[in-house]
């Protein structure tokens, strides 16, 4: 069975993964796996050129199809902060409880229809011989009130969805899949991935 390499050490990231593409004939191999401790700086100004950065150095030094994304949490009223910044803003030492405070802070006084925000999603994929493309996942939605919820990881307790009235880290994997940014961009990966498969093309 082929491998795909999965790009990434945020285990809530590789788990998604894993549920949304059990059933295709690929090993989901893991940097770890690989023995991989290259470590790719994230210098580009859009999500697409992280996970292509991402993707080509890691096929590069593994020899294997890649698998790579970028995403984040985009606010309106931030002026579409943090954005491409999401996993280092404002530090790479801020936790997530302190970034959500921050976040309140500045968007304090805000009606509903002001706390506008989407998350968005890109996934590269790239093999050893340089070839790549992408795909992009966004889900709409607003800034809760206060985090809620224990499912996901990140910004997930305080990303809402108006018409549920949950939060992404209140709904169960499943549900989230089906509609958040990142299921979206892995059933279009998903959907590359088997025409590899199908053209012999993934080495």
């Amino acid at each position: 069975m082929p491998e795909l390499l999965v790009a990434t050490t945020n285990p809530g990231k590789l788990r998604e993964y894993q549920e949304i593409f059990a059933g295709l004939p690929f090993h989901l191999t893991t940097l770890t796996e690989q023995g991989i401790d290259l470590e790719v700086e994230e210098t580009g100004a859009t999500f697409t050129d992280n996970a292509l950065l991402k993707a080509h150095a890691y096929a590069q030094t593994s020899g294997l199809l890649t698998l790579a994304d970028d995403s984040g949490l985009e606010i309106d009223a931030l002026g579409g902060e943090p954005g491409v910044h999401s996993a280092r803003w404002p530090t790479p030492a801020t936790s997530y409880a302190e970034r959500f405070k921050i976040i309140f802070a500045r968007l304090a006084g805000l009606p509903p229809e002001q706390r506008g925000a989407r998350f968005r999603c890109v996934i590269a994929l790239a093999r050893p011989d340089g070839w790549a493309t992408t795909v992009e996942g966004v889900v709409e939605g607003r800034i809760a009130d206060a985090p809620r919820g224990t499912h996901g990881f990140g910004y997930d307790p305080i990303f809402l969805y108006p018409e549920l009235g949950r939060t992404t880290a209140e709904l169960p994997p499943e549900e989230k899949h089906r509609i958040s940014h990142r299921g979206r961009a892995a059933r279009a990966a998903r959907e590359v991935l088997v025409r590899l498969i199908e053209g012999n093309q993934y080495q």
